[in-house]
């Protein structure tokens, strides 16, 4: 059987009829910028966070950007950000002129140590941007307890965290603002390129209204020098309709992982993911950790199963950061994650048949 990563396809199946119903009602209305579909989801998705305001913006990329500008973080400060994410993280930091700080992973979460944040504190540095990765909120509480202590802003990037509970608390909560992506392959994922930033702070929401609008309230009333990252009206009411099945479609995610935990855990030397107590993850990859990993992937390549690297390489060591000066062994958990970590297929939308070949077959790499 061949079982491919993520089938996405099956997402539009599954609500056909509501996303073809969205997509009329959308093109039916002639309102193709911003509009009231903008403004139902925004409130929706507020709601879901359990937060005050929700702003559309274009991507993930940008939400973070935007959030980070519209603090007046730029050239001469310091953003504490992890040393293991995907490169969209390092990259809003620079967009806004300000210095990325990369902090090491802890290993067993794959997210930020807490632990060593308080060290690389300056004088110069304004926020700390932990991320919930793979789905597994960061540790917050230490977080947000050194930004109180020191006068820092926390950010979130909740990219890969959408229903994601730390402690009974929804992400997009946890700090003074989160910044979210609904690429299709979210958890949350839109037909197209989508973003949203989530906060309590009512003068950051109205900042980044302004921001995200070309700097403007009133059509050629120009404020500030803004940008242009709205959320487009369908991508707007496709997420609407995918909204309210998220919370289901991360049960069955959750159930992929339990079968997961449970057939894999007595593979020798393969790490399985961990989830510390008060913790709810939403599963948004299944990631192992081997260090034959590259061997293993081959292995279920050759036998029709598709895997994922999340993420090869890591940004220190990108081409696009190479002026930073860093060099293999600068941070070296994030060097072995990058090593030995592969992502197994996970979606609400994988059958037992198709995960039953995915454990089947490794557990042969492994017992053969």
């Amino acid at each position: 059987m061949k079982v491919t990563f993520l089938d996405l396809g099956k997402t539009y199946h599954e609500l056909q009829n509501d996303l073809d119903e969205a997509y009329q009602r959308v093109m039916n209305s002639g309102w193709y910028i911003l509009s009231n579909e903008v403004e139902i989801f925004e409130k929706n998705f507020a709601t879901y966070c359990g937060v005050k305001h929700c702003i559309g913006v274009g991507n993930g990329l940008d939400a973070l950007h935007l959030i980070l500008r519209a603090y007046e973080i730029g050239l001469n400060d310091e953003v504490i950000i992890p040393a293991n994410t995907y490169i969209a993280t390092w990259l809003a930091v620079t967009y806004s002129g300000a210095r990325p700080i990369p902090i090491e992973p802890q290993l067993h979460t794959y997210n930020m140590d807490p632990k060593r944040v308080k060290e690389k504190i300056t004088s110069k540095t304004r926020a700390i941007m932990p991320v919930h990765l793979y789905g597994l909120t960061a540790d917050m509480d230490p977080l947000v307890d050194l930004a109180n202590e020191y006068g820092l802003i926390v950010i979130e990037d909740a990219a890969q965290a959408h229903g994601a509970l730390y402690k009974g608390k929804k992400a997009g909560g946890l700090g003074n603002a989160a910044g979210w992506s609904f690429y299709p392959t979210k958890n949350l994922g839109a037909f197209g390129d989508a973003g949203a930033i989530t906060t309590n702070d009512d003068q950051l929401a109205d900042r980044i209204r302004l921001l995200r609008n070309y700097g403007s309230r009133k059509k050629y009333y120009n404020e500030v020098k803004g940008v242009n990252s709205r959320l487009d009206p369908i991508q707007a009411a496709f997420l609407s309709v995918k909204l309210k099945h998220l919370d289901e479609w991360n049960k069955r995610r959750e159930s992929v992982a339990d079968r997961y935990l449970n057939r894999l855990a007595d593979l020798p030397g393969l790490v399985l993911p961990v989830v510390p107590e008060g913790y709810q993850p939403v599963w948004h990859q299944f990631i192992v950790r081997h260090p034959l990993r590259d061997t293993l992937r081959d292995y279920l390549l050759q036998n029709g199963i598709e895997t994922l690297i999340h993420y090869p390489i890591p940004p220190h060591l990108s081409e696009a950061y190479s002026d930073l000066g860093y060099q293999t062994g600068s941070f070296p958990i994030t060097e072995e994650c990058a090593a030995t970590c592969l992502s197994l297929p996970i979606s609400p939308h994988i059958d037992f048949q198709q995960q039953n070949t995915v454990i089947q077959t490794i557990r042969n790499f492994f017992l053969t």
